[in-house]
C-alpha cells in the first residue's frame, strides 16, 4: 500500500488472488501439508521452511505465530506443539487432532485473505461491500490450491515476485502499522 501498488478493491483482489494461487499462501498450504503427511522429521521440516521465507520480517511473522499458536494449542488442546513457524506447527497440530488436510488447507486460506483484506480495510478506501466481495471471489483459488496441494502435493516456490519484494521493503519502512 505504501507505494500505491494496491490502492483499490480490484488492485487488492489481484494483488491476493496472487498471493493465494503462486505466492505465500500456497507455500503456507504446500508446509502445512508436508507437516500434515509427516514427510520429513518436524525440526528438519521447520528448518527447511525458514530457509524458504523470502525476507526477515516474513520469518519473524511466521515464528512469532508459530510460538503463539504452540502455546494455545498447548493451553487448549492439551497438546504439545513445539515452537516452530506456523505453516508446519499447523499442519503437526491438525493430524495430531485428527483434522482432514484438505478443509484445513481451504480453511487456512480463506483465514489469509480474510485477513489481508481486513488490513486493506484499515489502510486504503475499502468499505465492508468491497471487502465481502473480494473475500467472496477468492473463495474458488481458495478450494482450488487446497484440492491441487492435497492431490498433487506441491513443490515449494512462488512467482508472486511484488509480494516477496514488498516484504522485503516493509522491514525497512520507517513507519509501520503491523508488526508481527
Amino acid at each position: 500500500c505504501a507505494d500505491g501498488q494496491v490502492h483499490d478493491a480490484r488492485s487488492l483482489e489481484a494483488w491476493l488472488r496472487d498471493v493465494v494461487e503462486v505466492g505465500s499462501g500456497r507455500s503456507d498450504a504446500v508446509w502445512i501439508a508436508r507437516a500434515w503427511h509427516e514427510d520429513l522429521p518436524l525440526a528438519e521440516l521447520d528448518a527447511l521452511a525458514r530457509s524458504y521465507m523470502p525476507s526477515s520480517d516474513r520469518l519473524r511473522e511466521a515464528e512469532r505465530q508459530g510460538a503463539a499458536f504452540a502455546r494455545i494449542t498447548s493451553d487448549v488442546w492439551q497438546i504439545e506443539v513445539p515452537a516452530v513457524v506456523l505453516p508446519v506447527a499447523l499442519g503437526h497440530a491438525a493430524r495430531r487432532v485428527g483434522l482432514e488436510l484438505g478443509p484445513l488447507l481451504i480453511l487456512y486460506l480463506q483465514g489469509v485473505v480474510s485477513n489481508l483484506v481486513a488490513c486493506g480495510q484499515r489502510l486504503m478506501p475499502l468499505g465492508q461491500t468491497d471487502a465481502q466481495r473480494i473475500v467472496a471471489a477468492l473463495s474458488a483459488p481458495c478450494v482450488a490450491v487446497a484440492e491441487t496441494v492435497v492431490t498433487e502435493g506441491g513443490e515449494i516456490w512462488s512467482n508472486s515476485f511484488m509480494a516477496d519484494i514488498a516484504s522485503m521493503t516493509h522491514e525497512t519502512l520507517d513507519v509501520r502499522i503491523f508488526q508481527s
